[in-house]
């Protein structure tokens, strides 16, 4: 070592040396296990990947499941139910049992005699394939069952939202988006049409899913933390012209600064003044769905900012037109004010009784 023109020698014993070497063939060879264990992971991984998409491949072949019909028409069968046994019970796991009984008024079709004539005349003419229209014959009473089931929970849905003085066949409007995506064409007979019966089922499960979508973003959670309203929906005396005019939504008054909460789940749509309402916080719901809180002296939200029902969005004030501190709360459907406290009053009881 060489240090202000002066060198010095350090001596490394044989010991310490053969020790320095032991310890760094023990890396190189940890290191080398470590590559080969990596490498032989990779190669097992796509192996296995390779045997998945050959399998896959051959699964898909149109070929083998016509060999399957002429050559193995038993086996085959025994596959379909088996197959057809495990979506009943996929379906019973993550839905319920279906409904097995007709209701009057009920428009979904009963198959059950007509099915049973089928198999009964397939049986006679063509014996062998007796057992594949008995397997017809137990889908279109499975997509029967469930056509039942979305109809009946869509009533219910319905008539808990007419309960809140909504109407259902305009939330079912509003949820008709932007659509799209791959085609997939369902249960289409050898000429390419579809069958009526899953036409139905499909038109009903999108039906119950439009109404409870809808009835899920109606507000259910009390905007403000106070003991009362100090002012109705519908037409007052005007606190500061004393003329009748319409009220548009509740007052809730209370200390300014105290929190305002979201009535539900959605998205902040506006962050603001508006003409008479001050600072004033606009949150999107879906299905034409809005909530407005004015009067605020403070925002804790932004335009864009997705919030959970209960979210603390602002705080009470008295800005724009407003004789003192309070939250005058609004919701609208499409622009149009409604009443807003059935939702507040019954969204959770409805929901819980009519779900």
């Amino acid at each position: 070592m060489r240090s202000q023109g002066q060198v010095r020698f350090i001596t490394i014993s044989s010991r310490f040396q053969i020790l320095g070497a032991g310890v760094a063939a023990s890396l190189l060879v940890v290191w080398l296990g470590t590559i080969a264990a990596a490498a032989i992971a990779q190669v097992s991984a796509d192996a296995e990947q390779a045997s998945l998409l050959h399998r896959e491949a051959a699964v898909a072949k149109s070929e083998n499941r016509v060999a399957a019909y002429r050559d193995k028409l038993d086996d085959t069968t025994e596959d379909l139910r088996r197959r057809q046994h495990f979506i009943e019970q996929m379906v019973q796991a993550h839905i319920g049992d279906l409904p097995k009984d007709v209701k009057t008024g009920e428009t979904v079709s009963d198959s059950t005699g007509e099915a049973a004539d089928t198999v009964k005349k397939v049986s006679s003419v063509v014996p062998e394939a007796r057992g594949l229209a008995a397997v017809e014959a137990d889908q279109l009473a499975f997509v029967e069952r469930l056509t039942r089931y979305a109809d009946r929970r869509a009533d219910a849905a319905s008539t808990a939202i007419r309960k809140l003085g909504l109407n259902p066949n305009a939330i079912i409007a509003n949820a008709k988006g932007g659509e799209g995506g791959p085609l997939m064409r369902l249960a289409t007979s050898a000429d390419g049409s579809l069958d009526p019966r899953f036409q139905r089922m499909g038109a009903s499960l999108a039906r119950m899913d439009a109404l409870e979508n809808g009835l899920a973003s109606i507000p259910q959670v009390s905007p403000a933390h106070v003991a009362y309203v100090s002012s109705s929906y519908g037409y007052r005396s005007d606190p500061f012209t004393h003329a009748a005019a319409f009220h548009a939504g509740l007052d809730f008054p209370g200390p300014r600064g105290s929190s305002i909460y979201s009535a539900a789940k959605g998205k902040v749509s506006f962050v603001g003044r508006r003409h008479g309402y001050g600072n004033c916080i606009e949150i999107s719901h879906g299905n034409g769905l809005m909530t407005r809180y004015a009067h605020l002296s403070g925002f804790k939200a932004h335009v864009g900012e997705k919030v959970d029902a209960g979210t603390v969005i602002g705080a009470m004030g008295s800005t724009g037109r407003s004789t003192g501190p309070h939250l005058h709360f609004e919701v609208r459907v499409n622009g149009r004010p409604v009443n807003p406290r059935p939702f507040l009053e019954a969204a959770r009881n409805v929901q819980q009784k009519d779900s």
